[in-house]
């Protein structure tokens, strides 16, 4: 077999399991009762709060002390460098997505950033684009899929990746196909080293939000939901050329 077709096989593979969880989650919906007070676009909440707190559990066993050791170890302008690579190639995906929802000028920038950070900036270490000016606006497959109409759905909490939603769900494989990390490596070991490494150096950008969310938060799950759904729908909104109207 050839690597394309091995990589069409594990494309599909992907979008199966996709389209797969919407539909475990669409099925969910009829066997969940809902109470008056129910958030609309959150009928599972019994189930998305269990995730949430093993979530949470998790996070506070591992992920946490991780980043803390991380921040206490790592010097600020290596931390910086690390981030400033894994948001350069978000900025090249984010530019195929801005291409497909029709939105020229927000691809033209982020395809600029992309260029000008890979050539001029070590491969992203350094953040040239933004010392130029160029804007970046970060977008996903579940923002494409809402530009062209595609509906939210149920708010979803997914075990270890949090806040989503079904459409968001269900764009997961190609958003994973469009990872330049995940899917430009060969080697599985530095693979899976580049991701531990993302993963630890995003959750220590989160480290201050998380001390004030504990702080100003009395549910925190609902607080983050809220949080996490409106400003999806906010994206949703520009990438559709709406104005917002709250």
């Amino acid at each position: 077999m050839t690597h394309d077709g091995l990589g069409g096989r594990n494309l599909a593979a992907r979008w199966r399991w996709g389209v797969a969880s919407g539909l475990l989650a669409s099925a969910l919906l009829g066997g969940c009762a809902t109470a008056p007070d129910a958030h609309p676009a959150d009928p599972l909440e019994p189930l998305n709060r269990g995730v949430y707190r093993f979530n949470e559990a998790l996070d506070e066993a591992v992920l946490k002390p991780v980043a803390k050791g991380y921040v206490e170890v790592v010097p600020q302008p290596l931390r910086t460098g690390v981030g400033n690579f894994f948001a350069n190639w978000r900025d090249l995906w984010s530019a195929v997505n801005a291409t497909l929802q029709a939105r020229p000028q927000p691809a033209a920038e982020n395809f600029m950033r992309f260029a000008v950070n890979t050539v001029f900036g070590l491969l992203g270490v350094l953040d040239v684009a933004s010392e130029m000016g160029i804007p970046r606006t970060t977008l996903d497959f579940g923002h494409t899929l809402g530009r062209w109409g595609v509906p939210a759905g149920p708010y979803l909490v997914l075990p270890l990746l949090g806040p989503s939603t079904v459409r968001d769900t269900v764009a997961l494989p190609v958003d994973r196909r469009g990872d330049a990390v995940a899917q430009g490596i060969d080697d599985v070991g530095t693979r899976n080293a580049a991701q531990g490494l993302r993963w630890v150096d995003t959750r220590a950008g989160l480290l201050r939000a998380g001390d004030l969310l504990d702080q100003v938060a009395l549910d925190k799950y609902s607080f983050t939901r809220d949080a996490y759904l409106a400003r999806r729908q906010r994206q949703v909104q520009q990438a559709r050329g709406e104005e917002d109207q709250e």
